[in-house]
């Protein structure tokens, strides 16, 4: 088992330096993990030669391998990686010592060689902030900002951990709402396929024992026949509309015009529009009252929360919002004079202004439309899957009727000529 010479800090900022066993590298950083400790750097000795190794390695000299091509940050390894600098920070370990010693965890090599050119550029004298900011895919506008107000109050500690407790919430909004929406998409798939195996397989093979028996064929028969027919002889038309289709729609749905149309539409479709409009009234919330918090101005905090809201119509509202701010008036007044956002939350959003207590009246208010969008999703989804379902036996029956109707048709006649 190689032996292994390491350097790593502590919860408290102290360096050690010892020698351990392990099975490997990453053996050796799960060994330290659990004893509280983050690995800087190691020395593998085995048979007395030693091989040196750097756990800080600059960035572009790890070799891209194949299939890591399309390889992404995750905002849960985000979120991770700031719980990490949390704590170390908060043990007053200084904020290059603990990039360093956080991104040699790093499993994912995109990610690794991020951190380290936020390392270096910290080292050379930039802020924190703006090193992060020079990788927007990986740390948004509002982790970027919320970063620099800590930067300017002496609260980066505080700051990592709101941000980890924002990003945590929403990977679980998140999760619970793709989680609940699988088995409906599952059931639509699975319907659309069982329709085409049998327009394309089924069908043909008894159209071919209708033809040979030359018996007259019920209307309902005939229609699935003559569609059968179109999609063997049009799949490839069928396909390509869809195609077509999607592209278009989604370049529409992108537009300058297209966007703000579609967004209106969707908050007034019944039950689906109402969870449309609480999710982004929750994000509202929880990203304003987490910036606020955070220390960083109302203007500059409306700013970044239209920004990563979804919907126009609401981003819209933020927007007149801001403008209304920076007049002189309240949130509450233009949030409430525009009809989009529902009385109570303004009401709250007004108390919390006169009161002084904004960040915490929004907290409630995330906290309450978090909680319904998960209760109404759950509500929907059971509704959705014994609908599909019905759906699909009724689709599936017509054409089993249509296949064995005429059948049955032909038994009886023979039975009759038989009598």
């Amino acid at each position: 088992m190689p032996i292994y010479e390491y350097k790593g800090l502590n919860a408290r900022g102290k360096l050690i330096t010892d020698v351990l066993d392990a099975d490997s590298p990453r053996s050796l950083k799960e060994r330290l993990q659990r004893d509280g400790i983050f690995l800087s750097s190691y020395v593998e000795s085995r048979g007395g030669a030693e091989t040196r190794r750097a756990g800080q390695k600059k960035a572009g000299s790890r070799e891209v391998r194949v299939g890591k091509l399309f390889q992404r940050v995750k905002l849960l390894e985000v979120s991770e990686v700031t719980r990490q600098l949390s704590t170390l920070v908060k043990s007053g370990i200084p904020v290059v010592d603990a990039i360093g010693a956080v991104s040699d965890q790093l499993e994912n090599d995109l990610f690794k060689k991020i951190m380290s050119e936020v390392k270096r550029s910290v080292s050379e004298g930039s802020t924190l902030s703006s090193a992060l900011a020079k990788h927007p895919k990986t740390f948004s506008t509002l982790y970027v900002n919320m970063v620099g107000a800590g930067e300017q109050s002496g609260t980066l500690d505080v700051v990592f951990e709101r941000l980890c407790d924002f990003m945590e919430g929403q990977v679980r909004l998140r999760s619970k709402l793709v989680g609940a929406l699988t088995y409906p998409v599952i059931m639509m798939g699975l319907g659309f396929v069982i329709v085409m195996l049998m327009m394309l397989f089924v069908i043909p093979q008894v159209q071919d024992l209708f033809d040979k028996m030359g018996a007259e064929l019920p209307w309902l028969t005939r229609v699935l026949i003559s569609v059968s027919n179109f999609f063997q002889g049009f799949w490839w038309l069928i396909i390509g509309m869809m195609v077509a289709g999607w592209i278009g729609f989604r370049q529409w749905k992108s537009s300058e015009n297209g966007k703000p149309t579609w967004d209106r539409w969707t908050l007034q479709i019944p039950i689906f529009g109402d969870i449309v409009r609480k999710v982004n009234v929750g994000r509202f919330a929880r990203t304003l009252s987490t910036l606020l918090a955070s220390g960083v101005p109302i203007l500059s905090a409306l700013s970044i929360v239209r920004s990563i809201l979804g919907n126009h119509t609401i981003a819209t509202v933020v927007d007149d919002a801001r403008d209304a701010v920076k007049e002189g008036a309240t949130i509450a007044d233009q949030l409430k004079r525009s009809g989009q956002f529902p009385a109570m939350v303004c009401h709250m959003i007004s108390v919390g202004e006169r009161s002084g207590q904004l960040e915490e009246m929004l907290g409630n208010v995330a906290d309450s439309y978090e909680m319904q969008v998960e209760s109404r999703v759950t509500a929907l989804t059971s509704v959705l899957e014994p609908v599909m379902i019905v759906f699909m036996g009724v689709g599936v029956g017509i054409m089993a009727f249509a296949i064995i109707m005429p059948m049955l048709k032909m038994n009886q006649l023979t039975a009759g000529m038989g009598g």
